[in-house]
């Protein structure tokens, strides 16, 4: 079994729910921090899964666990897609999004939603592409919102989700461990009005399945074509599958 970890270990709310006051602490400097933590390598995985959704010219996308919306907004100015929805449990990460697309062109095609990725509120194949970007490790139960992913793609549709892992090669192992548990935390601690949020970030990160453990975890689901390819020594992986 997998330890479960959540944002404020004294809150006896679920971690759902923390996820979603986390975020709305951490939403207005989410972006800086991110680009600043990552040493600007997330603009570079972001392109790879931006490429990765394009090539299949998809008329509807879900951005999952959309945040601050950069993934939303770039598909919309990157691809032909006649219909964008972004979801994510945060309000506040939500109203940061709604601000970068207010009176641009684009607003027409991208929706920015509250919602639960675990109970999608969507029909049945309903997607031809759906991403979840540094997301899927705040899901709480990860076999239901992958299966509610799984729902909502079309047939032949393709799933991409970029998240963290933890390098395996020495040294980039040991140096993220450094990393991550020291610097990571302190940077957030510096910067964000949580002082427990990139923490949080960093030990989930450390404790969610990945590689080939979060591809047989998809093949369970019910996915096909399941593939991963590390990024940057493996500090993230780039995960696609299909319906």
């Amino acid at each position: 079994m997998e330890k479960k970890i959540t944002p404020y270990k004294d809150s006896s709310e679920g971690k759902k729910k923390q996820v979603e006051q986390m975020f709305d602490t951490i939403s207005e400097n989410y972006d800086g921090l991110n680009r600043v933590i990552s040493l600007g390598s997330d603009i570079k995985w972001r392109k790879k899964v931006i490429a990765m959704v394009a090539g299949k010219n998809p008329e509807n996308i879900l951005d999952i666990a959309t945040g601050t919306g950069d993934l939303a907004i770039q598909f919309a100015e990157k691809t032909s897609a006649k219909n964008i929805v972004g979801l994510d449990l945060s309000d506040g990460m939500l109203s940061v999004a709604r601000k970068k697309v207010s009176g641009k062109p684009i607003s027409e095609r991208i929706e920015f939603i509250q919602g639960d990725s675990e109970a999608l509120p969507f029909e049945d194949n309903t997607f031809d592409a759906i991403t979840v970007s540094f997301g899927i490790r705040n899901f709480e139960n990860l076999e239901k919102g992958l299966s509610e992913i799984l729902r909502v793609l079309k047939k032949d549709g393709i799933f991409v989700i970029l998240e963290t892992s933890v390098p395996v090669k020495f040294p980039f192992k040991q140096g993220y461990h450094i990393y991550s548990s020291t610097i990571l935390p302190l940077v957030g601690k510096l910067f964000s009005k949580d002082k427990v949020a990139y923490k949080y970030l960093s030990e989930s990160a450390s404790a969610f399945p990945h590689g080939e453990k979060l591809n047989n975890i998809l093949r369970n689901i019910g996915f096909k074509e399941v593939k991963n390819k590390p990024q940057t020594f493996g500090v993230a992986t780039i995960y696609n599958a299909t319906k």
